[in-house]
């Protein structure tokens, strides 16, 4: 295991920049092994695996195993801690994260079901020792439909976690690494009690017939030590079997030619069970170099073992087993007919190793099914002597047993026998032979294809790409250059030194950098060293880096700029790490080209909004005013939020609305609805009549939208105001003692719903200072939560504003709903204070 020097951490949270891997020490290795088994042991569960932080904080590497093969995981060896997955969302929120099955896991995570689409329950706890957290616990069990993880194991989870968790931080304070960046090792799960190979020893001198046999052996044949007379014949009174003149043949003959004598026999012990027994020995060496008389050796009894696989060997059909990282470690004779292999030349191997046509990766998928889920599993193969064969396969956490027999072609192979047949897996000579592509490179590109999907801008769908490739590679660098006018520019850059790239801005198409090359020559460029890029183009600026990839990206034949990774050590290039950051591209590169288009258009249509919005408010007397816009952050469209002063004659009206969706066709109907209200309000009609008509527009505009609306007609002489509301959140108002209030008004339905629905008019009295809120519902609605709720905090944030302008008030009131940065859905606010017969201070 490696990992951070003592006295590497980080200050204040920062990573400090040069931090040295190096080889942690035993203590370290045996509590993670220890916390991990207790983890295990804990919840009932069958395997789990410890996570803990990056050295520069941007990822969880997996440090521990247990009961898993190593292949299985190692497209989660290290996970980018803003990745939407379990371990991830334990480590940032510091809560346990449990998924009950496979369902769960597609609806809350479904990149981890991209990855693993198995059935397994889960338990994902952090590891944390007050504010600070280390790392993350996970544990798996298979699926018990109905039934959660007992309160009683959570808390073993929990407190395993915690256990660790006071460790990392002991260890942290004495100076010592807690940060890993290695590769994960295993550690054994605690296994069930199996009987015992028990061995006996002897020497036997055949000339004289003397027999020594140590305590064990006597024990074997069912004779107390105390009294074994050194004959062989007290033994061999023992034997039940494979005794008598044959054997003392076999042991003579061994003696005279020095060939091992091997022979099984059977004894009845003291107990009166018999046991079968194995005999092992060879001629001992006498003082002069020769060979003596003497015979030494071994006297094995193998428990239920031998008779487990004398058992297997009996059934008339295939049985084989599986060590967990696949290896086949037993099988029996049946299964190399079947199979059309010799035993000795599989034994070792995975079953896809050994027998080209097991090499798809279908079938290596049934075994990481049955792994990970603890379920059994079976598929069929066609071999390549046309034999059909049906595989069973039964795991537990220390292995896998198989059973194969052979069936009759499924029906639908008839249809498929003049075509090349992938899924069963035709025979190749190994000359032609192209590997297939292994899981946890599919892995990587489901999980880049996943989250690009989310992505919709330019900075998104970089920030998107750096979060994934970094952790998954264990990069240090990346640089996104998108081509515009023939030249590169600088999209997004993580881990670079402030200014190191600023010589590269702009640079030409033709330009000799390796970044553009790979572009123009439309492949990609790696280096695994600092000396090969330095020796490829003399004179290029060199960082910190060892190793570099340069990727092209490329959508439908046009350029659309590179990906440029840094890693700080030599680094290796595996052809499945090649061909992965190869695919990887090509999603990047469509991806960008989408998002570009998308940034245009979206620049276009925002352009439009803001141009049907008022650029300015008028100065009225008597009133101050001030009215905030904020479009949404998240989605793709854009709202239909809109809100006006308008100066009628006689009165001052104040209008905000909002047309429902989220679309060009919303933001147009917006513009249409201003520019009516806007007639209707000064043709000297009073406030229901402005309504009714707009509503009436709206239906006749035949435009399938709806839209909410707020009106307000305030004679700033008097303070007088008339409010109609159509399906509208209410208005707020503050008064003199500085409590705000919900203004209570009859509302009527939302605008273009029915064209010939009445408005009813509400009258207010103002006081001198009042202040009037009106506000869009997104300044107020949270999925999942009371709408009602929204309007109480405004009305919180309302109160208590003594000194405040109204211009403050607008920025507080955005401020307490949480919209300032993220916002699901456009926010509109318009306020008016009404100053009685102070002067005003004009529009804000």
């Amino acid at each position: 295991m490696t990992g951070i020097a003592p006295g590497s951490g980080t200050a204040h949270g920062r990573p400090r920049e040069a931090q040295t891997a190096v080889e942690l020490d035993e203590e370290f290795d045996a509590v993670l092994s220890e916390c991990l088994g207790d983890a295990v042991q804990a919840t009932g569960a069958y395997a789990g695996v410890v996570y803990l932080r990056s050295p520069d904080r941007r990822s969880l590497v997996l440090a521990k195993v247990a009961g898993l093969a190593l292949s299985l995981v190692d497209q989660w060896s290290r996970v980018s801690v803003n990745g939407a997955l379990p371990a991830p969302e334990a480590f940032r929120t510091g809560r346990t994260v449990f998924l009950a099955d496979d369902g769960d896991t597609m609806r809350r995570f479904p990149q981890l079901a991209l990855g693993m689409p198995y059935a397994f329950a889960s338990a994902s706890a952090p590891v944390r020792a007050g504010a600070e957290t280390f790392g993350v616990v996970c544990v798996m069990w298979p699926v018990s439909p109905g039934h959660g993880l007992p309160s009683s194991r959570r808390r073993g989870l929990r407190a395993a976690a915690k256990r660790l968790g006071t460790v990392l931080a002991e260890r942290l304070q004495r100076g010592a690494g807690i940060e890993y960046d290695g590769p994960p090792t295993l550690t054994p799960l605690p296994t069930s009690a199996f009987p015992l190979i028990r061995v006996g020893l002897f020497d036997w001198n055949v000339a004289t017939d003397e027999f020594d046999a140590d305590d064990e052996m006597c024990l074997l044949f069912g004779v107390d030590p105390a009294d074994f007379d050194r004959r062989p014949a007290t033994l061999a009174a023992r034997v039940v079997s494979g005794g008598g003149r044959a054997f003392r043949d076999a042991a003579h003959s061994a003696v005279e030619t020095g060939r091992v004598l091997a022979w099984r026999l059977q004894v009845q012990g003291a107990d009166g069970v018999r046991r079968p027994l194995e005999v092992w020995g060879r001629v001992a060496d006498n003082d002069y170099g020769g060979r003596s008389r003497h015979l030494v050796g071994a006297v094995l009894d193998l428990g239920t073992g031998a008779a487990a696989a004398e058992a297997a060997e009996r059934l008339p059909h295939g049985v084989f087993s599986l060590d967990p990282e696949g290896r086949i470690t037993y099988a029996n004779r049946n299964l190399e007919g079947l199979l059309g292999v010799r035993l000795d030349d599989v034994l070792g191997k995975t079953p896809w190793e050994a027998m080209p046509w097991l090499a798809d990766p279908s079938y290596e998928d049934r075994y990481r099914a049955a792994m990970l889920s603890q379920q059994p599993g079976s598929f069929l193969a066609r071999t390549p002597r046309d034999r059909w064969l049906a595989f069973a396969l039964y795991p537990d956490p220390y292995g896998l047993t198989g059973k194969v027999v052979r069936v009759e072609a499924p029906p639908s192979a008839a249809d498929r026998a003049d075509q090349p047949d992938t899924e069963a897996g035709t025979f190749a000579e190994p000359e032609s032979e192209v590997a297939p592509p292994r899981l946890g490179a599919i892995y990587h590109v489901l999980q880049m294809a996943g989250a690009l999907t989310e992505a919709v801008s330019v900075d998104e769908v970089c920030q998107a790409v750096s979060d994934q490739i970094l952790p998954a590679f264990g990069g240090q660098e990346i640089a996104i250059y998108i081509v515009r006018d023939k030249r590169f520019f600088l999209a997004r850059q993580t881990g670079y030194r402030e200014g190191f790239l600023d010589r590269f801005e702009g640079v030409p198409l033709d330009a000799s950098l390796p970044g553009v090359e790979a572009l123009t020559q439309g492949a990609p460029i790696f280096f695994e060293s600092a000396a090969e890029l330095a020796a490829a183009y003399p004179g290029i600026p060199i960082d910190e880096m060892c190793a570099w990839g340069f990727l092209p990206l490329i959508a439908s034949d046009r350029p659309v700029g590179s990906c440029i990774l840094g890693f700080d050590r030599r680094h290796v290039f595996t052809p499945e790490e090649r061909s992965v950051l190869t695919a990887l591209s090509g999603l990047i590169a469509q991806a960008l080209e989408r998002a570009r288009l998308y940034d245009a258009e979206f620049t276009l249509a925002r352009g439009l909004q803001h141009a049907l919005l008022p650029h300015r408010l008028p100065s009225l007397p008597h009133l101050e005013v001030a009215a905030r816009y904020l479009p949404g952050t998240q989605g793709m469209e854009i709202g239909g939020d809109w809100y006006d002063v308008i100066d009628t004659g006689r009165a001052v009206a104040l209008v905000i609305g909002d047309v429902e969706g989220h679309s060009v066709a919303a933001a147009g109907t917006m513009g249409q609805l201003r520019s009516a209200v806007r007639a209707f309000a000064t043709g000297g009609h009073g406030p229901d009549w402005v309504v009714r008509c707009t509503n009436q527009l709206l239906a006749d505009l035949d435009s399938e939208l709806f839209a909410s609306c707020c009106y307000i007609e305030l004679d700033p002489l008097t303070g007088v105001a008339d409010v109609v509301r159509a399906g509208h959140p209410p208005p707020l108002m503050c008064g003199a003692d500085r409590q705000a209030r919900v203004v209570e008004v009859t509302g009527g339905t939302l605008l273009g719903v029915d064209r010939n629905a009445e408005y009813p008019v509400t009258r207010l009295s103002l006081e001198p200072g009042s202040v009037l809120a009106l506000y869009t519902d997104g300044l107020v609605e949270d999925v999942g939560a009371d709408i009602d709720l929204g309007i109480e905090r405004m009305r919180a944030a309302l109160s208590h504003t003594r000194d405040a302008s109204v211009a403050e008030l607008a920025h507080r009131m955005l401020r307490d709903a949480g919209r300032l940065n993220e916002r699901a859905d456009d926010v509109a606010v318009l306020l008016t204070r009404w100053t009685g017969t102070e002067p005003s201070t004009g529009p804000h």
